[in-house]
């Protein structure tokens, strides 16, 4: 989490950092684990926590843990309203020919990406599942590879980036949920970067899979300009 300094309202930035820690655990936090986390008074995340919870941010249950509320839902819509529109057509498309899951990925900051869409495929009789607002690190997982390949190499990147720069799409096996592979590609010219992927639990043709999402992923590019 970014650190505060004189220019910023450290109230502000305290709670702001309670709705980040909340994001990754999404289970819930005790008070006392919130204020050790963010590293202030309890008495100080209890108002904290009080004001989130008067705004619908964040809510209580009845084991008085802590988690993200239905506000940020609100807050988030009109933001991604327009992306997950266009995106929902292309993604059913792509289920439909692939017979998999189909997800899209915003990149979260530096270090992260964000689930923001699944679709499951119409016709399979079993098929991969995420939580849409998962959250994941940038470097595991073929959506994040496939974001980071868009850039100029790195020193110290993963063999798997360089490689997904030179196909033009990453795959992965078992890195954000054992067993299940994914392939993901960019989508050229989104304004936050962005990737459609797949998730599937056997790629027999990882080349034939990769075209796939390429084609989906410009079509998109496309809608988008």
């Amino acid at each position: 989490m970014p650190e505060a300094d004189s220019g910023m309202s450290k109230t502000l930035h305290n709670g702001l950092q309670i709705l980040e820690l909340l994001a990754d655990h999404p289970h819930g936090l005790s008070l006392t684990e919130i204020a050790e986390a963010v590293g202030v008074h309890r008495t100080v995340a209890h108002r904290l926590v009080r004001t989130l919870e008067a705004h619908q941010l964040c809510r209580r249950d009845r084991f008085k843990r802590i988690s993200l509320g239905t506000g940020l839902v609100r807050l988030a819509e009109p933001v991604e309203q327009d992306l997950r529109t266009l995106a929902r057509p292309v993604l059913e498309e792509l289920t439909d020919v692939s017979t998999s899951t189909a997800h899209l990925v915003v990149r979260d900051g530096d270090d992260k990406v964000r689930m923001l869409m699944i679709v499951p495929p119409r016709r399979a009789r079993m098929h991969v599942a995420f939580r849409p607002g998962q959250v994941d690190p940038i470097d595991r997982g073929s959506a994040g590879l496939a974001m980071l390949a868009a850039l100029p190499p790195a020193p110290g990147e993963r063999d798997e980036v360089a490689l997904a720069r030179r196909r033009g799409f990453a795959v992965s096996y078992g890195e954000i949920a054992t067993s299940i592979i994914g392939i993901s590609a960019v989508v050229p010219g989104a304004r936050t970067q962005t990737s459609i992927g797949l998730s599937l639990f056997e790629a027999p043709d990882e080349e034939a899979l990769g075209r796939l999402v390429v084609d989906a992923a410009t079509r998109l590019g496309g809608l988008l300009r």
